[in-house]
């Protein structure tokens, strides 16, 4: 999201008027960076850079490229343990505002950090996401391509967090550049520049919403090999929650659950 995170290569400068609504970086809130990097570069391969916010902050490098952040906060700042996606938008004061008046909360800002500003919110069932305004790291597009293979909320009623989502963060509006939204099967898919970022799933969308799920974003992220993924998070301190061919659900050490997702499923 800033210049701490610009890889070698293309450079063109991106704002987040041209990507309006659309997931725009990846964040994970953690007690003990030095911990987090060991897990993480054990089960995902990343490298790891400082960041010139301070040092409480990392970037991670997959290949040479920016993938995510970490922030040292969650003691700090009494947040939990998590990993959450960030969206572009054209004034964080605005969609601040737009979350509080549909009975969303406001965690954490808006905060300065040039070069833009962001927030820490939670939608009104709970799931907590961040938003991000401002100069972009890089070419959106190389982001997308080594970052997370996508973004999927769980929630209980996919329906109604379509529209919430799309009230704040202007989805299929008449503004230039934001994104698609279609439900396809049981699912609310995202796109921006027509290529999915973000789906939304709460089961059959004719079904009455389920109170047993604790809404929240899961993170997937590309990988060559899930059983070595599975083998290093256990060896290192974590948990596995699910495991199948192509895809499991992990815990780090710290808690913070994520999705490693085979490339080659997800290229299919």
């Amino acid at each position: 999201m800033n210049d701490d995170a610009t890889p070698s290569g293309p450079t063109d400068v991106v704002d987040t008027h041209s990507l309006c609504g659309a997931p725009c970086w990846v964040s994970l809130t953690s007690r003990d960076l030095e911990a987090t990097e060991d897990f993480y570069r054990a089960v995902l391969g990343w490298e790891w850079r400082s960041a010139k916010l301070g040092d409480r902050f990392r970037i991670a490098l997959a290949d040479g490229a920016p993938v995510a952040g970490i922030a040292a906060v969650a003691t700090m700042w009494q947040m939990p343990v998590a990993w959450t996606p960030y969206f572009a938008v054209p004034s964080a004061d605005d969609a601040v505002s737009r979350v509080q008046e549909r009975g969303g909360t406001a965690a954490v800002g808006p905060i300065s950090f040039p070069p833009g500003r962001a927030a820490l919110l939670a939608d009104r069932d709970g799931a907590t996401f961040g938003i991000w305004e401002g100069d972009l790291f890089t070419d959106w597009e190389t982001w997308r391509k080594a970052a997370p293979a996508f973004i999927r909320l769980h929630t209980r009623d996919a329906f109604d967090s379509a529209i919430f989502y799309g009230e704040v963060l202007d989805w299929a509006s008449a503004r230039p550049g934001c994104c698609e939204v279609r439900y396809e099967g049981n699912e609310v898919v995202l796109r921006s520049h027509g290529e999915v970022v973000a789906r939304i799933e709460s089961g059959a969308l004719e079904a009455a919403p389920d109170p047993t799920i604790r809404p929240h974003w899961q993170i997937h992220f590309k990988v060559a090999d899930v059983a070595a993924c599975v083998r290093a998070a256990e060896k290192h301190g974590g948990s596995v929650l699910r495991e199948g061919a192509d895809e499991a659900v992990l815990r780090d050490p710290d808690g913070a659950q994520f999705t490693v997702t085979s490339r080659r499923e997800r290229e299919r």
